[in-house]
């Protein structure tokens, strides 16, 4: 029997939040971080090896599997859990953002977005509907409404302006998803930095009472200061009896002071992105594996990580790797990225669980601050 899509919150530590969302694919324990499988895969990791960080939930792309290989195909295929063998819930985001930032030649109206494909330059219309309708035949768990991601800087009018659009997208969204039980669809916060704006667009957004709800246009250029002071007023706003997701977010330091003002799911592309480009999260600040240093180091990347990178090899090999372009290197590093930030979202439920989340925020940024093991002597 598949229960009611829901939020259970379990405890509180201020306004940090230790809960979780009841879903058809699974249980998922919050604050939790959403590894991103943008073309159907998390990039240079099998699913199995995503789970076994403690992941419970990825998110795809509309945008990308909209054209390759299409949500028909997929749909044709048993859905994207099927295709791609994750036995979990996936959350799809709408395509808004990566038509604004990828697509060539798009044009906007009231009605939607037509653009042309980043990969061949095929014409193509997404709107509110059309998005949904995608999700849906990807069999995504968690739905997100079509909106228009406000670039930063904008005026106040600018931003009104945007975040008025997508609310009467969210209202088309809303009337186009397809309800099942243990599936759920977010609406989407916009406003920029304005209080008053963001204030209006949760109070609309709730009139259409959906599953969770997201915050978004953060992240996007505004810097970690201004995007907390946007949550320190935008989250009290917003239902406690649902899900609240930052999208696009972020580092660790941002995750950290998002889940302290009452945040419960993020996804970001650094972890993966990072590990391509040699860069390893830590609990001691990030640590570019290409630098010469590491060149002759036999110690664990991070000798408190139960990654394969870091129980299995050296500094070393790992650099080693890197300056060879062997793609074992990226594979190595980008697990061990997403175990780190699995780790920290472990780390932050205990921590709320107990009462004590200002003392591991205190040791989280006494660790990050410390910077990297000193290198050997010769």
């Amino acid at each position: 029997m598949t229960h009611a899509f829901r939020y259970e919150r379990l405890a509180t530590n201020g306004p940090a939040r230790l809960g979780r969302v009841h879903t058809a694919h699974g249980i998922v324990d919050t604050p939790a971080f959403m590894p991103v499988g943008t073309a159907a895969t998390v990039k240079a990791q099998r699913p199995e090896e995503v789970r076994a960080t403690g992941a419970q939930i990825i998110l795809g792309n509309t945008y990308h599997l909209m054209l390759r290989p299409t949500a028909e195909r997929v749909a044709k295929l048993g859905g994207l859990r099927n295709f791609m063998n994750w036995r979990g819930p996936i959350l799809t985001d709408s395509g808004g953002f990566q038509v604004m930032s990828l697509a060539k030649l798009r044009k906007m109206t009231e009605e939607g977005v037509t653009f042309q494909s980043h990969i061949d330059g095929t014409k193509h219309h997404l709107t509110p509907e059309r998005s949904i309708e995608i999700q849906h035949l990807l069999d995504a768990t968690i739905t997100m409404a079509f909106d228009e991601c406000t670039p930063y800087p904008a005026s106040h009018e600018q931003a009104a302006e945007s975040m008025r659009l997508s609310m009467r997208w969210a209202e088309r969204s809303r009337k186009a998803f397809v309800a099942r039980p243990g599936y759920g669809q977010f609406g989407i916060v916009q406003g920029s930095v304005y209080e008053d704006l963001r204030r209006e667009s949760v109070e609309a957004l709730a009139g259409m009472d959906f599953e969770g709800y997201a915050v978004g246009g953060l992240a996007v250029g505004e810097g970690q200061e201004l995007m907390f002071q946007t949550l320190d007023y935008t989250c009290p706003m917003m239902p406690e009896d649902k899900p609240r997701y930052l999208m696009g977010v972020g580092k660790p330091a941002d995750i950290v002071g998002a889940v302290a003002r009452g945040i419960d799911m993020f996804d970001c592309v650094l972890p993966t992105r990072s590990g391509r480009t040699a860069q390893a999260f830590t609990r001691r600040g990030t640590v570019n594996l290409r630098n010469a240093r590491h060149a002759e180091d036999p110690r664990p990347l991070d000798a408190d990580c139960a990654c394969a990178a870091c129980r299995q090899y050296s500094r070393a090999y790992l650099h080693h790797l890197i300056r060879c372009d062997e793609i074992l290197g990226l594979m190595l590093l980008t697990g061990h990225n997403l175990q780190y930030y699995q780790d920290l979202m472990r780390g932050l439920r205990g921590a709320i669980g107990d009462g004590r989340l200002s003392d591991f925020i205190a040791r989280f940024e006494e660790d990050q601050a410390r910077g990297d093991v000193s290198p050997l002597e010769d």
